[in-house]
């Protein structure tokens, strides 16, 4: 590996995915979040504010999709470099090549290759990853600076998404690991750079029915459980999401850390590199995985999870392995980007009724045709009320049409900040057009309107259905499906502190949202 096979890699990577970032339409998540960026505000639905500021930022230079996806494209490169930058300042005895292939298996992570879909995780791998390197630069020697480098990055991630708080548990475990003094000072620094973002998050959710703590504590988890196949899916996507050979890899390294070096002379070759590992390193590496494989016990972990701490695992085998063994990881990775890259090509040059059996197939439809959607909804955009029955769909058609798209009906736990952009009071009287990708039931409807029709049209091969609503009754919408949905999604605990709840507050005055 030398520097400038890794700077050909570099921009190889960064070609295929400015292709892949215009080529590819904006996906339902991404959608949803460019609403909060071109409606911002203190606060959202489900998660911190940072990625909506920072869509409202990229929002104000234009709105094509490789732009709004830019720093999700420009992601894997970046992280490469700082790793590369970072090695040297942590272990001075590092050599060049070691330093390459690092950056290397950071740059060509499986998920690296082909992720350009911008979300909350998109700040949050930033920041966790920055946060890391400059609190294991502090550790060296207890810089209070770096501790304070480390602590503010650590509170962009806590702005970006709660999972932040596995980074700050890291950094109590390297704490209580080395005991020093200056170990706990800097903890404390870096703790305190965190109040503020926590104020700001604690002061918006009091003024809106504490939706960030329903969501992530309370609504979604109606499905955990014990269970033998999560943790079973986790270990698969854990080994994916590290590349295949690598927990092999760590075990076989760890095993061979406690063989005597007459026994083991490859080993050898390697003990000066390794153990100058610094211990942050170690737990950074490893502690969030063995959190989540806990989890995992309960609860499907989602690959998006687990890639803030991908770099720091990868940076730590670096270091570890044989050159020998390091150079084949590393063309492993190589290779295994190569099947991806050629994968995405073949599957972008098929027709998209190639998948007409598949179950999403209606959803990849709504994505990709956009247009021809746009065209069947066209006599309806003036005078007409424009929903669908799901989050994700309904922020989809919107961001394609460039109109916002309600929400009509309970919908689920997920993605539900059309609560707070849409004022169903303010819709009484209106038709509405509901557009959906399965069949509707009238009877569902008619309660809420003086009036109810359905048509349906195809779009390559998928069907979907026109409900049209005239003169909508909101006290029957509020009594039969707000109602239900505030019971449902908004029993705020006693114990949290509201000054103020969008959902009680419009449509059930004088009435608190509790449990």
């Amino acid at each position: 590996m030398t520097g400038r096979l890794f700077a050909a890699l570099l921009v190889l990577t960064l070609v295929f995915r400015f292709w892949l970032a215009a080529a590819f339409p904006i996906t339902g998540d991404e959608a949803y979040f460019i609403w909060w960026g071109w409606k911002p505000d203190w606060g959202f639905y489900d998660h911190p504010p940072m990625i909506g500021w920072w869509l409202a930022a990229l929002s104000l230079a234009g709105k094509s999709e490789w732009w709004l996806r830019l720093p999700v494209i420009l992601q894997p490169a970046l992280l490469s470099l700082a790793v590369y930058w970072a090695l040297p300042r942590l272990v001075p005895a590092v050599s060049e090549e070691r330093r390459l292939w690092a950056a290397v298996l950071v740059l060509l992570a499986p998920v690296n290759v082909w992720n350009v879909f911008i979300t909350t995780d998109t700040p949050l791998i930033y920041f966790s990853v920055l946060s890391g390197l400059a609190w294991m630069r502090a550790s060296r020697d207890d810089a209070p600076h770096w501790y304070l480098a480390a602590g503010l990055l650590l509170a962009g991630a806590v702005l970006s998404k709660y999972f932040a708080a596995i980074l700050g548990f890291a950094y109590l475990v390297d704490v209580l690991r080395r005991r020093g003094a200056g170990a706990w000072t800097g903890l404390a620094i870096a703790y305190a750079c965190t109040l503020p973002a926590l104020a700001l998050m604690a002061w918006w959710n009091s003024g809106n029915c504490w939706p960030n703590y329903m969501f992530n504590f309370v609504n979604r988890h109606g499905d955990a459980g014990w269970s033998l196949k999560t943790p079973l899916l986790y270990a698969v996507t854990l080994a994916y999401v590290l590349g295949p050979p690598v927990l092999w890899l760590a075990w076989r390294s760890a095993d061979r850390r406690y063989l005597p070096a007459k026994r083991n002379p490859r080993y050898a070759e390697r003990v000066g590199a390794e153990s100058s590992i610094p211990t942050a390193l170690t737990t950074l590496a490893w502690l969030p995985f063995l959190l989540f494989a806990a989890l995992a016990l309960v609860k499907q972990i989602g690959l998006h999870w687990l890639l803030s701490f991908v770099p720091f695992t990868l940076a730590w085998l670096a270091l570890r392995l044989t050159p020998g063994s390091l150079r084949r990881l590393g063309l492993f990775f190589a290779g295994f980007a190569t099947l991806h890259v050629a994968a995405i090509l073949v599957v972008s040059r098929l027709p998209l009724e190639t998948w007409q059996k598949a179950r999403l197939y209606d959803g990849i439809v709504l994505t990709f045709e956009h247009q021809a959607l746009a065209r069947e909804l066209q006599p309806y955009r003036e005078d007409w009320v424009l929903a669908m029955d799901g989050y994700s769909n309904a922020a989809t058609l919107g961001y394609n049409l460039r109109r916002y798209v309600i929400v009509f009906g309970e919908a689920s736990s997920h993605a539900r900040h059309d609560d707070l952009a849409t004022d169903f009071r303010a819709l009484a009287g209106r038709n509405f057009l509901i557009l959906r990708k399965s069949q509707p039931t009238l009877d569902d409807y008619r309660k809420y309107f003086r009036q109810v029709s359905v048509d349906s049209f195809e779009v390559r091969g998928a069907r979907f259905w026109r409900v049209k609503g005239e003169d909508f009754d909101y006290p029957a919408y509020r009594d039969g499906v707000l109602a239900g949905v505030r019971r449902k999604y908004y029993a705020v605990p006693a114990w949290l502190p509201q000054t103020a709840c969008y959902m009680c507050d419009r449509y059930f005055p004088g009435e608190a949202c509790r449990r």
